[in-house]
């Protein structure tokens, strides 16, 4: 499928969990920052300062307000331990993923000495998967389900912190909590 067809925010302000939702879904029941603000002040109310993003409120959500949104779309977010391996994970359950890596802080064209976390959409659109970063100019075609494994192999076996959720449908009471997860 030709990168054209893939739907991808591109990274504006500290918005980047806004654009991996987005860009998770590709476009389809889009979320606004009004939302996200008011699922952060429905977590956190009657708050000076709110916890779940900048103190500036541009953006910069947390894992709490990513894991609302999901849920308010029938979704929810699982945690992967990255001492597995990502070869363990059933595709056929997972919606998508969200990857949380460090990030510099530049203003303009300067580097500040300051890290930050950024979110990341990664999902299959057709038969490939796709980095769907909004700090990319364009989707990234990481290939088949081998080549997508070996990028997540590759983010989460470095030493900076990196965290992987999986984005599945919200299960029902017969389904298995660990339906993500492949049979042996």
């Amino acid at each position: 499928m030709p990168t054209s067809s893939v739907y991808h925010e591109k990274q504006m302000r500290q918005l980047c969990a806004l654009h991996a939702l987005n860009n998770l879904f590709q476009g389809d029941q889009s979320y606004t920052k009004a939302e996200l603000d008011d699922i952060c002040n429905n977590l956190t109310p009657n708050v000076w300062i709110n916890p779940h993003r900048s103190v500036l409120g541009l953006g910069n959500y947390d894992i709490n307000v990513i894991m609302t949104a999901l849920q308010r779309r029938n979704c929810e977010a699982i945690w992967f331990d990255k001492r597995k391996d990502p070869s363990v994970i059933n595709l056929d359950a997972i919606v998508g993923f969200i990857l949380n890596i460090p990030s510099d802080y530049k203003f303009g064209i300067i580097t500040l000495p300051l890290r930050r976390r950024h979110w990341i959409a990664v999902r299959r659109v057709g038969d490939h998967y796709y980095n769907l970063d909004s700090k990319l100019s364009q989707p990234e075609s990481l290939g088949n389900e081998a080549d997508m494994l070996q990028f997540l192999r590759e983010q989460l076996s470095q030493e900076d912190q990196r965290e992987l959720f999986l984005v599945l449908e919200r299960s029902t009471s017969e389904e298995s909590a660990q339906r993500w997860l492949k049979e042996t």
